[in-house]
């Protein structure tokens, strides 16, 4: 008897966490604003590597601009966020399946991404850039001709390259880029010459490169693709989250916390001029 009520209680434990893991996964095809607002909690997917937006210090921590600008926004709603590291590559499934409710991450707004999620308003600009050694005089984007290249796998700088072959696929060595799951992981391989330039965002190069001390010693440059802003995605049936996350932007800025949490991460403002509005 003892061990069949044990094997029931270990059913019924295992019951109630399929429950609750389910109760918080949102349904996709609705607005889920009530739900927010009743469980008083959001959960946003980041990829915890991507210093300065978002990322986790060695004390388990999370920080950076996207995790304080998050947070000050849904703090206007009462709401708590919950942060949920993701797979970067597929942050739109976790969205579409209703595992995360935003992917809010330095996440900048293409016209790809449109066909699959909903956008905020732009609140930070951004450019993709290439990243080489001085030592190994690559100074230009022609100079990466026959050159081995790196990339995160599924950033809107690889959606680029793949989508303007004429601009930087068709110089570099075999026409592709060497994919990484991290920017970290391409930078150390850069670092060690296993590579020769790397496309990425500038927010990200310029502060990891004055952390590590070593901007002095790195070409950063234009990689010749259109200017980004980086925005908020959400499912498209969540149409009054997205509104209320524009309205807090603006709100935020107008008393100037946005512009604190800026100069804490960058020492200027940085908001896009849509928030400013």
């Amino acid at each position: 008897m003892k061990i069949k009520r044990y094997v029931l209680a270990i059913c019924g434990l295992i019951l109630f966490l399929l429950l609750t893991a389910c109760s918080n996964v949102s349904n996709p095809k609705v607005d889920n604003w009530s739900k927010y607002q009743q469980k008083k909690s959001i959960t946003i997917g980041f990829d915890n590597t991507f210093v300065p937006m978002g990322f986790e210090r060695k004390n388990g921590q999370y920080a950076g601009f996207d995790i304080d600008l998050a947070n000050a926004v849904f703090k206007e709603y009462g709401i708590k966020v919950n942060w949920q590291p993701i797979d970067w590559d597929m942050k739109e499934t976790e969205l579409t399946n209703g595992t995360i409710d935003l992917i809010w991450n330095g996440y900048s707004a293409t016209d790809d991404r449109r066909k699959k999620v909903q956008f905020t308003i732009p609140y930070m600009k951004n450019e993709q850039v290439l990243v080489t050694k001085k030592s190994s005089n690559i100074a230009k984007t022609a100079d990466m001709k026959d050159k081995i290249l790196g990339a995160q796998t599924g950033s809107s700088g690889y959606d680029e390259f793949e989508a303007h072959p004429e601009l930087l696929k068709n110089l570099v060595k075999n026409h592709k880029a060497a994919q990484y799951q991290s920017f970290t992981e391409a930078l150390i391989d850069l670092q060690n010459s296993r590579i020769d330039g790397l496309l990425i965002d500038r927010v990200y190069a310029n502060y990891y490169l004055k952390e590590e001390g070593i901007l002095q010693d790195y070409y950063v440059f234009p990689a010749g693709f259109d200017s980004e802003s980086f925005a908020v995605g959400a499912r498209k049936t969540d149409k009054q989250l997205v509104e209320n996350i524009n309205q807090a932007f603006k709100k935020l800025y107008q008393t100037g916390q946005f512009q604190k949490i800026a100069d804490k991460w960058f020492g200027e403002d940085i908001a896009a001029d849509e928030v400013k509005k």
